[in-house]
């Protein structure tokens, strides 16, 4: 008797074969280490696409990062890795910061919300009260970084209430470039320390860190130098204490504000208080900002008495605001998800490019021979700011700069029993800070542009960009700051 074969067991024993089949395919043919030499043409490689594509033709990054993909991808091959061998590279190093890209996708809509509740405008319209002609410059300071932490942009900072107090600086007599290096410092800050803030999340993201034990690491360096750099500017304003402040101009833009708002900050700041003070009870960030978010979209939509789908509907892109200044409406509209998507799809490719250099071996490579001499935790926290400069200096972007530089130290840092956290402290330092005293960065081209003040000019008195690092590298040394990670 003839038995027939079961067709679920033959279906089976097919699917199982074809797993086979492609396990065996994903293997690569041979897998030896990347040489010295081969790390080093990789990395060449990199550069000089990124610096020959920014600088000669301005291609777009993005486009230039699908380029430098390529390449490393012909270097994977030419190790023996298979197609998909590789595409699962770039999808581990994806998949590991799919948190991170949660929170991305939050930053956009909360910056929308904030805008539509009138929490930005509250800001903005209460600080403006602050402003005195013996304070203007630590006022100044004071201002941009709440500003830039509320909304976690140094962009928009410096294009709203900087260029306002670029006017008056220099209706006062105040030199411009002590001005602008005002804003830039205060703007950093924010760019620096906010949660919403992309660059914040991404130098979390890239090394593996919680945001906020990310957050608390950059306070043991940032709040001190926050301290030194007020002092500073608290004593350089004395001497325009005798000078005016334009009254007509801050009247003409408090009345702008109040007559598209309701602005009583007991109400329209609860946004921004809910998600602090959540944050401090370390709730997870996406609870925090998702909270934040839909209270925000109430008051909008109750106290504001805005249309409700127009609120629904600015979480994607806002629209600009109608105070009749043009750059403070630009300023309310800002935000929603696809304003994120540049940073956002910039980042999924930058991680796909980081899986590839970690999983075909070119970072271990490279990192035994250049960084592995380095003994002194010091002299780590030293080259790892250094790393995020230098790749600022060549890449033109601080991103890439933050990816690369925390996949590159994270391993030291691992080995030395130091919190991942204090190796995204140390490249947002070395990355974030730096950006914006470089001329042919994007932030240095967006400052100069907007305040009217050469990056070389203000870069002198940015003085939280200068300062910080030195302050980290000098806290190292003395074994202050030093977080231990509670693996071990």
């Amino acid at each position: 008797m003839t038995q027939k074969s079961n067709p679920i067991n033959s279906n089976q024993s097919l699917t199982a074969m074809e797993n086979v089949q492609t396990a065996m395919v994903d293997l690569p043919t041979r897998q030896p280490a990347p040489s010295f030499r081969q790390a080093i043409v990789c990395f060449s490689g990199i550069l000089f696409l990124m610096a020959f594509g920014l600088f000669v033709y301005q291609i777009s990054l993005h486009v230039l990062i699908f380029l430098v993909l390529v390449w490393v991808g012909l270097q994977a091959r030419v190790l023996g890795y298979s197609f998909v061998a590789i595409r699962n590279m770039m999808d581990e190093g994806i998949i590991k910061a799919l948190p991170a890209i949660y929170i991305f996708m939050l930053i956009g809509m909360i910056i929308a919300s904030f805008m539509q509740s009138g929490t930005i405008a509250s800001l903005l319209y209460f600080g403006l009260d602050w402003l005195d002609p013996s304070l203007f410059l630590a006022a100044g300071f004071v201002v941009c970084s709440l500003m830039s932490v509320a909304t976690g942009t140094s962009w928009g900072t410096a294009g709203t209430i900087g260029v306002v107090l670029i006017g008056l600086g220099e209706s006062m007599g105040i030199p411009l470039p002590l001005v602008a290096g005002m804003i830039v410092s205060g703007a950093t800050f924010g760019d620096k320390l906010s949660p919403v803030s992309d660059t914040t999340n991404l130098a979390a993201m890239s090394a593996d860190t919680h945001l906020y034990r990310h957050i608390g690491s950059m306070l043991y360096t940032t709040l001190p130098t926050f301290t030194i750099v007020l002092l500073i500017f608290v004593i350089w304003g004395l001497q325009y204490g005798n000078d005016h402040l334009p009254q007509a101009h801050l009247a003409e833009i408090r009345q702008a504000l109040a007559s598209s708002y309701r602005l009583e900050g007991e109400i329209t700041l609860l946004p921004l208080l809910v998600m602090l003070g959540m944050s401090m009870k370390r709730y997870a960030a996406e609870v925090s900002m998702t909270c934040s978010i839909l209270l925000a979209v109430l008051i909008a939509v109750v106290y504001q008495g805005r249309d409700g789908a127009g609120v629904i509907n600015a979480l994607w892109l806002n629209v600009p605001g109608n105070t009749g200044i043009a750059s403070v409406d630009e300023l309310l509209g800002r935000g929603g998800l696809y304003s994120m998507a540049w940073t956002l799809l910039l980042s999924i490719m930058a991680l796909a490019l980081g899986g590839i250099l970690h999983r075909a071996g070119f970072l271990q490579e490279l990192l035994m021979r250049l960084i592995t001499p380095i003994r002194r935790t010091g002299t780590l926290i030293a080259a790892t700011i250094a790393s995020g400069l230098a790749g600022n200096l060549v890449m033109g972007e601080a991103y890439i700069s933050i990816i690369l530089s925390c996949q590159v130290f994270k391993p030291v840092f691992q080995e030395k029993n130091l919190d991942l956290s204090v190796l995204s402290r140390s490249v947002e330092e070395g990355s974030t800070l730096t950006t914006g005293l470089i001329p042919w960065t994007t932030a240095g081209i967006f400052y100069a542009a907007t305040l009217g003040v050469p990056v070389l000019d203000y870069a002198p008195y940015a003085l939280l960009n200068v300062l910080n690092p030195v302050i980290s590298i000098s806290m190292a040394v003395l074994g202050i700051g030093l977080l231990q990670s509670k693996s071990r």
